[in-house]
């Protein structure tokens, strides 16, 4: 034996490879990938077998004063790691040598330790992106060298650490986009040494900028947008001579822009917009030799625009949303870098310069509602860059230049509400990637162009209260993309061209008031998303095609003033129709028995065939008038009297009944409906409740004519010390209904009408037979809600959102999206309902002021709003988003199974740890639709992000759900359900996490 052992012994000896042993530094890193999760393998070629680890990924080495190698910097960004940042640090913390560390980008979770402090090496700290908690410890100022800490885009709250101001080294201080929500502490303007402080995106209490802003000298980039600041600017900002970004958006300031930003000799960037900033814009622009950017939109700016600001070498001026006036200086044309020029919505007068674009790759050029007259520019795409021409609501006049016909570049081009003459330059009607165009309210004559057929891109065509004239060509009909055309108001002639059916996404059809003729095109069923179909005042004649009744959506229609004659149709008794008009036609034969009501007359007047059908229609002899008129007096006369004498004797009876009846003068409506108001009154009973919420009780009302309408008894929003409303109150209920009252969407549930005196408001709504989703969803009916009606629910609810959000005037934002709240049609069509606590946003606003409650459904109520009470739309689209998580995994919102989380945590924290998404997935669902399912799940994680910012639009999620059902994979999402940061505009771009 001992003969064997050593001849293994001189064998090892004399082997060729030496056996290795991994340093320390290895050691302690082969520790911190065993507390991570790594499903993408990105640690896997970390080898024990090494000597060191300084070929491994992620690792950098330098060599010390002893001649070693040791390791230097970590940087894991973007590796799909998960794991707790304790356990990562616990392990890490002891290599004495680690002087950068980066976990940026992953699925790190829970809190910082106080333990950080052990990290005495780090110089660069950066945990951003991930789904670290609680508060910033004051042991991390323990790391005196610390030169870089970022901290960004994670749930981080409460009040910074007064230790951070002790911080001597600090050069870096990145904060933004986390749930801080104290106010912004001075200590910070005392880090003489920082040279970028980044605190954007943060829910702070209101809090202002003191005149220790100055003390930062060394201050090269400052963002705070969002950050709930009031007040002034200081003057001291002055003092930031290296600044070069100065972003202090999205506040609420006051007073003027200081004189003193004229002293920041580097700025290249300002950012101003959307605060409460009054005064004129400071002489002494001319010193900032280096700004290319500024925007001060959404304000109170007034005077002029200074032209030594012009004649900077601006690449973007947005001053759009002020009170400026005067004239816009020419010297503004004299930039080479100007791409942008935003001025809207201003009372800016006078000629835009005649070199407008010759000089620069002009791209982005808005000047709608003001007050220039003259020419447009002839040059405005010399540099072949335009993609946006828009000048609605101005007094422009002439023609529009011909030299538009070759800017490829196109992409919108609205001129509507101008003075402009002559013909659209032929050219111009075909450019390849325009999507808009929009002459509305002009002079502009000619026909419009069969080279349209080259504009496959475009998906709105207005046209409308032109001189327009001949035929509307059959090319029309190759714009596969269009969703709206519209041209009333014009001279167009000739029949309505067959291609026209072709248009499968068309959404609104208006050729109202022409001199069109013929009758409609076969073919017409196609048209499966129309909801608005206007033809009126025009010369067709013909039947009207039954297939009209075949459009799902259609809730808009209006034939009258034309020679259609035959019979109405049967099949449109199908419809849901929020408004129609057969008027003035030929039409003759019975009314469909839907419509041969008294409250639909109007619709059917000045069709003499029509009369029996329906008493009234036709209008009297004027001698009968004569003969009857005498008697009608003396019996009104009579009647008159017996119900004096009546009243007077049952007066006293009824007194006290008659005191608390209804005001019928309070009744307001908006649809035609045909039922008494009275019959709602009568059966609002317990009898008849059918649900309630914060804001009102539901009553089913069955009504003698055979209709069922739902009705809303909204609770007393007054106090019992303060037993009247006050008129600002009731001011804001009828203005609100009757902007509610205007929606017209096929997924919004309609308000037939309202009533509302003093304490009492009533909604009356249409009734939908299935209910709500809430109660369908997460009751023993729920097991037969297949995937399909759930994906159908969802985009339904969507897009009525959507509409709320971007094509209301003003936007609505809805308060209290909800399962309960998503009612559904007997064919499972979903309508968003319940309006009660919805507030409308003022003109260019971004938020509703704070709310003195919460308004909202525990388990759909945004993070944000429980700490601001200040509402905007992406408060609704987290509801929203809780709505898809409740679709795919069929359980509500708040449940005991959660422990201490909900649904969104529950949901959230599952994928963090790398389960498979199967996990979560409603199991009574079909197993074949898993990665359509998994798409929407991964959009209702999108929507409830916890940083607005994050949230996409509700137009964007609509566009991403019809991908989900279509196939295609969202943009918005990685692998293994991790969401990545990206940020959404309206126009569907998208951008990185840098601003």
């Amino acid at each position: 034996m001992w003969r064997n052992l050593l001849l293994l012994f001189l064998l090892v000896l004399g082997s060729s490879t030496p056996v290795l042993c991994l340093n320390q530094d290895g050691l302690r890193l082969l520790s911190v990938k065993a507390v991570l999760s790594d499903p993408d393998g990105n640690l896997a070629a970390w080898n024990s077998r090494d000597a060191t680890p300084c070929s491994w990924p992620a690792v950098t080495c330098t060599v010390n004063t002893q001649q070693q190698q040791v390791v230097d910097s970590l940087d894991f960004s973007s590796f799909n790691l998960a794991g707790d940042l304790p356990e990562i640090l616990t392990n890490l913390c002891p290599i004495h040598s680690l002087q950068s560390l980066s976990l940026y980008d992953n699925s790190i979770g829970s809190v910082i330790p106080d333990h950080v402090s052990d990290c005495r090496s780090l110089k660069r700290l950066n945990l951003s992106a991930n789904y670290l908690v609680g508060e910033i410890p004051g042991s991390i100022s323990d790391i005196r060298n610390l030169t870089s800490l970022d901290l960004s885009i994670n749930n981080f709250t409460g009040a910074l650490p007064a230790s951070l101001g002790a911080m001597e080294s600090l050069q870096q201080l990145w904060l933004f986009n986390n749930l801080f929500n104290e106010t912004i502490p001075s200590f910070l303007f005392n880090i003489t040494s920082l040279r970028e402080l980044k605190l954007a995106y943060n829910i702070f209490q209101p809090s202002r900028l003191g005149p220790e802003l100055g003390n930062l000298t060394n201050l090269e980039e400052l963002w705070l947008t969002d950050c709930n600041l009031i007040g002034e600017i200081p003057d001291t900002v002055g003092k930031l001579t290296r600044l070069w970004n100065f972003d202090v958006s999205v506040n609420h300031l006051t007073g003027p822009i200081p004189s003193s930003i004229t002293e920041m000799r580097s700025l290249q960037q300002i950012e101003l917009y959307q605060n409460s900033l009054t005064g004129e814009i400071p002489q002494g622009m001319s010193k900032l030799t280096k700004l290319r950017r500024i925007d001060a939109s959404g304000n109170r700016l007034t005077g002029s625009i200074p032209d030594e600001l012009c004649r900077l070498e601006l690449d973007s001026l947005i001053l759009f949303d002020n009170l400026l006036t005067g004239e816009l200086p020419e010297s503004v044309a004299t930039s080479p870098y100007l791409y942008e020029l935003r001025l809207f919505n201003n009372s800016l007068s006078g000629t835009l310069p005649s070199q407008l674009g010759s000089n620069s790759p002009l791209k982005h050029l808005d000047v709608s509602q003001n007050q220039f007259t003259g020419s447009i520019p002839e040059n405005l795409c010399a540099n072949g860059e335009l993609e946006e021409l828009l000048l609605i609501d101005n007094s422009f006049s002439g023609t529009i230049p011909e030299s538009l016909a070759q800017c490829r570049s196109l992409r919108r081009v609205r001129l509507g509400n101008n003075k402009l003459t002559g013909a659209v330059p032929e050219g111009l009607w075909g450019l390849p990637h325009l999507s808009l165009i929009e002459f509305v309210g002009n002079s502009l004559t000619g026909g419009i162009s069969s080279s349209i057929r080259g504009g496959l891109n475009i998906s709105v065509l207005r046209l409308s209260d032109n001189k327009f004239s001949g035929s509307v060509p059959e090319e029309v009909g190759l714009l596969r993309e269009l969703v709206e055309l519209s041209a009333s108001g014009n001279m167009l002639s000739g029949g309505i061209p067959g291609t026209l059916v072709n248009l499968d996404q068309l959404g609104t059809l208006d050729l109202s008031s022409n001199q069109l003729s013929g009758g409609l095109p076969a073919g017409i069923e196609s048209w499966k998303k129309l909801y608005e179909l206007n033809l009126a005042n025009n010369m067709l004649s013909g039947e009207i095609p039954g297939e009209l009744g075949s459009l799902p959506v259609l809730n808009y229609l209006d034939l009258s003033g034309n020679e259609f004659s035959g019979e109405i149709p049967t099949e449109l008794q199908k419809l849901k129709l929020n408004s129609f008009n057969f008027s003035n036609n030929r039409l003759s034969g019975d009314i469909p028995p839907l419509y041969a009501k008294k409250s639909y007359r109007e619709s059917f007047l000045g069709n003499p065939g029509l009369c029996k059908a329906m008493a009234g229609l036709c209008p009297e002899k004027t001698e009968n008038k004569k003969q009857i008129l005498p008697w009608m007096l003396w019996l009104i006369f009579i009647v008159t009297g017996a119900v004096l004498i009546v009243g007077v004797v049952a007066f006293y009876f009824n007194y006290t009944k008659a005191r608390k009846a209804l005001n019928m003068s309070k009744w307001k409506s908006f649809h035609k409906y045909d039922f008494s108001e009275f019959e709602i009154i009568s059966c609002l009973n317990e009898e008849n409740v059918i649900g309630s919420g914060a804001s009102g009780k539901v009553h089913k009302v069955v009504l003698s004519n055979g209709e069922t309408v739902a009705v809303k008894k909204l609770y007393r929003t007054k106090s019992k010390k303060d037993e009247s409303l006050s008129d600002t109150e009731n001011h804001n209920f009828e203005a609100e209904v009757e902007t509610l009252g205007k929606i017209r969407h096929k997924n919004i549930v309609r308000l037939w009408c309202c009533y509302n005196k003093g304490d009492c408001k009533l909604l009356v709504y249409e009734y939908m037979p299935k209910g709500s989703l809430g109660d369908l969803l997460h009751s023993s009916k729920g097991c037969s809600l297949d995937w399909p009606a759930r994906y159908k629910i969802a985009l339904d609810a969507a897009e009525g959102l959507s509409y709320l959000h971007h094509d209301c005037n003003p936007p609505i934002i809805h308060r209290d999206v909800k399962a309960n709240n998503i009612l559904l049609d007997g064919e499972l069509g979903a309508r968003v309902s319940d309006f009660g606590v919805a507030k409308a946003l003022a003109s260019g606003s971004k938020a509703i002021e704070s709310m003195s409650i919460i308004a909202g459904s525990c388990g759909y109520i945004a993070p944000e709003y429980a700490y601001t009470l200040r509402v905007n739309e992406k408060s609704d689209i987290y509801s929203f988003g809780v709505v898809l998580l409740e679709l795919v995994t069929g359980k509500p919102p708040l449940d005991p199974e959660y422990g201490e989380k909900d649904l969104v945590k529950w949901v959230s924290a599952v994928i963090s740890n790398g389960t498979d998404m199967a996990y979560v997935i409603d199991p009574n669902l079909d197993s074949s639709h898993k990665e359509e399912i998994c798409r929407v799940l991964n959009i209702g994680l999108l929507c409830t992000n916890s940083l607005p910012i994050n949230r996409p639009s509700m137009r964007k999620v609509v566009k991403m759900l019809q991908e989900a059902g279509g196939g295609s994979r969202s943009r918005s999402v990685k692998k293994d359900g991790k969401l990545s940061p990206y940020y959404y505009y309206e126009d569907g771009s998208e951008s990185g996490v840098a601003p």
